[in-house]
This record gives C-alpha cells, sequence and structure tokens, in this order.
C-alpha cells in the first residue's frame, strides 16, 4: 500500500523543537502517512519574514504548524489562514490564552524562553557534575575553575553542602583539613573570597563523628573520636582560614539550606 504524503511547515520563533515533538507524536499514530516531509522555519520575528512562508505553504497545500509566542505574528497567521483556507496548527495560543484569562498574567512573549530553561537545566547537572568530581579534595586543579571552595576538617558538612549548592548552579569543591596533610598550592592561587572554611564545636563534632562511626558499625571511641585530637584539627583548620582571609561559618546548628544562604550573602563571586 501506498503511504500518503503529508507536506508540513513548521514555523517558530526558536528552533521549533516543541513542535518537532509532538509532530513525531501525532506521526507514530498513522503509520500510513508519511510526515516526513517537513519544512523547518526557525527564529521567524518577523511579519515580512513571515508573509512568504504562508504564500508558499498555501502553494504547496501544506499543515502549517507554529510556536510562535509573538500574538501579532499569530494574528498574523490567523488571519491569514481564515482568508485563504490555509490549513494552520497553533500549539501555543490556546493553553497560553487560558492562563492569560485565568489568571489576568500576559506571557512573557519570549522565544526561546523554554530553551533557556533547559539551559538551566544542563548548567545544574554540569555544577552536580563538578562537585562529584572535585569533592574530598581528589583532584585541586578543580580549585581554579570552581566558585566556591569548602574547607574543613572531617564531618563540617563539606560534601552535602556541596551537592545542595551545585543544585544551585554553582560550580564546589571541597578539601578535608588534616593537620599532617599538606595543603595543595592551588589554594595559593585561586581569589580568597572563593575559599570558605566550616566549622563547628568539639562537642559537636565528637558528637557527630560517633554517630557517624555507630551508623558504620565501626567502635565509637578512636582517635577520630577524641576531644584532643578535635581540638587539634579545628585549631589548625583555623590557622588555614586565617592564612587565606576566607570566609568563616560555624555550621553547628546550621541546616545546609541556611549555610548555603549565608555563602551566597556573603560572597560575590
Amino acid at each position: 500500500m501506498t503511504k500518503k504524503n503529508v507536506k508540513i511547515y513548521l514555523v517558530s520563533d526558536s528552533v521549533g523543537e516543541t513542535a518537532q515533538k509532538i509532530i513525531s507524536a501525532v506521526s507514530a499514530q498513522y503509520p500510513d502517512i508519511d510526515m516526513r516531509d517537513i519544512q523547518r522555519f526557525p527564529f521567524i520575528t518577523d511579519e515580512e519574514v513571515l508573509q512568504p512562508i504562508l504564500k508558499d505553504a498555501l502553494h504547496d497545500k501544506a499543515i502549517v504548524v507554529t510556536t510562535l509566542v509573538n500574538k501579532e505574528l499569530v494574528a498574523l497567521v490567523r488571519a491569514f489562514a481564515a482568508r485563504t483556507g490555509l490549513q494552520f496548527v497553533d500549539y501555543m495560543s490556546p493553553l497560553s490564552e487560558i492562563i492569560e484569562s485565568t489568571f489576568g498574567i500576559a506571557p512573557l512573549q519570549e522565544p526561546g524562553a523554554l530553551h533557556k530553561l533547559n539551559e538551566q537545566y544542563f548548567n545544574r547537572v554540569a555544577a552536580i557534575e563538578f562537585a562529584v568530581r572535585y569533592d574530598d579534595g581528589k583532584d585541586p586543579k578543580g580549585f581554579l575553575e570552581a566558585d566556591y571552595v569548602l574547607l574543613g576538617v572531617s564531618r563540617t558538612s563539606k560534601t552535602p553542602l556541596s551537592m545542595y549548592m551545585a543544585n544551585r548552579n554553582h560550580k564546589v569543591a571541597n578539601l578535608p583539613l588534616i593537620p599532617e596533610v599538606p595543603l595543595p598550592k592551588e589554594l595559593d592561587m585561586i581569589d580568597p573570597k572563593k575559599i570558605i572554611g566550616l566549622t563547628t564545636s568539639m562537642e559537636s563534632l565528637r558528637d557527630i563523628r560517633k554517630s557517624r562511626l555507630h551508623s558504620l558499625g565501626l567502635k565509637e571511641d578512636s582517635a577520630y573520636t577524641n576531644c584532643d585530637r578535635i581540638k587539634e584539627e579545628l585549631a589548625y583548620a583555623n590557622q588555614v582560614f586565617d592564612k587565606y582571609n576566607s570566609v568563616m561559618i560555624n555550621v553547628e546548628k546550621k541546616s545546609i539550606e541556611e549555610t548555603s544562604s549565608i555563602i551566597e550573602n556573603l560572597t560575590e563571586v
């Protein structure tokens, strides 16, 4: 059986991906109709450019599919279709008009807004991948690319804070401070405003570390939870914070969200 062919003119003021996906979904419902003859007309924002496209579509007996957000351009296509009998489908206006009439809020009429949202999504994914890659001082070279570098002794919320801030599109690396381990030279090469020191009280840190060992099925009494050792680590951390003139935040009794907000408000990256 010979397939019937349908010619489609896809007109958009952005790249036209939204309409392409819908056309593909509709096409799947009609296996005996060939809907692959699609001519794309992206980034159409001018009436003088749009008019000849509509005339060509009428000549080719094509179906015009639009995802235009500009009301004037939509009105132009509607008027042309009413006057000439052009077959026309508008994917954007019906829902937008209902939203506008219901809530009294006008649409942005901003081409490519969805694309920009997608761009934000991919930036967030990249930030999360960055946080994972440069977690726990795995590669100090990442400090040079980071928006923030979190410093602190073990169990001062460096990793969960890094991941939370990554979800807010910040590229964050972190480094555990251990007195016996030399500091990477990269710390001397970055803006001190990017260096955030995280600290807490000895008592709070001891309790958190004991809880951590308990969850792992390990003995809670060890050098890791020894008060003198913790005091030594915290004192060393304070020396590092002073050396780099970094912002210092006491995370005791603070949520990750609160600490993140403090960092964003206190620093300009």
